[in-house]
């Protein structure tokens, strides 16, 4: 089961800026492309920050890496959509500048980007779960299993055979993109969860 990349999402066509770019240029871009900020870059392509339209209008200085906030958030392209997502919304940002394994830039996701993904519609969450995840990652027939989405809220109610499948079934729908929420109503057949003890002490 594969997760959206960031790669699949980004936009590799970035209007950048390089730091010393005078900001009246900056300014201009931003006008010319409709954008609300874009990354700030060195010689070799490598990120220093990103430039905001509220940069340009908190400060009177005279170049892009005056203006610009330091360090910039990035993530690569292998990077899962889930991850990105969720570094968008723990540092306040509206877009990620996307790097290689040499920190230079490869392209740009946006919160928008982002969004289109964890629109997936309920049905294609709920095909996505009961053929992918539960039939042919776990081998557990759809009688077993009822499996409801509303809203990207997911809830499993049924009998696995063995408890041990419980937590397996829970995490791999949580992670599944588009889901925001999973709702625990399995039972198992058979308890095989067993407490973990130390091993006897050897003899001297």
């Amino acid at each position: 089961m594969k997760h959206a990349k960031v790669g699949f999402l980004m936009t590799d066509e970035v209007v950048s800026v390089l730091g010393r770019t005078p900001s009246a240029d900056v300014a201009a871009l931003l006008v010319e492309h409709d954008i609300s900020g874009m990354p700030v870059l060195d010689a070799d392509e490598r990120v220093l920050g990103v430039i905001s339209r509220t940069d340009l209008l908190a400060r009177d200085r005279l170049t892009a890496e005056d203006l610009m906030t330091a360090p910039a958030v990035t993530v690569h392209a292998e990077q899962t959509v889930t991850e990105a997502a969720r570094l968008i919304t723990r540092r306040g940002v509206t877009r990620l500048p996307v790097i290689d394994d040499e920190d230079r830039l490869v392209g740009i996701v946006t919160r928008r980007d982002l969004l289109r993904v964890f629109l997936r519609p309920d049905h294609e969450i709920h095909r996505v779960l009961v053929e992918d995840v539960l039939a042919d990652t776990m081998g557990i027939g759809a009688d077993a299993v009822s499996v409801r989405v509303v809203d990207g809220v997911v809830t499993l109610d049924g009998q696995l055979p063995r408890s041990s499948q419980i937590p397996v079934a829970l995490r791999l729908s949580g992670q599944l993109d588009g889901v925001v929420a999973v709702v625990d109503r399995l039972t198992a057949h058979s308890n095989d969860t067993r407490a973990r003890t130390a091993p006897p002490d050897h003899p001297r």
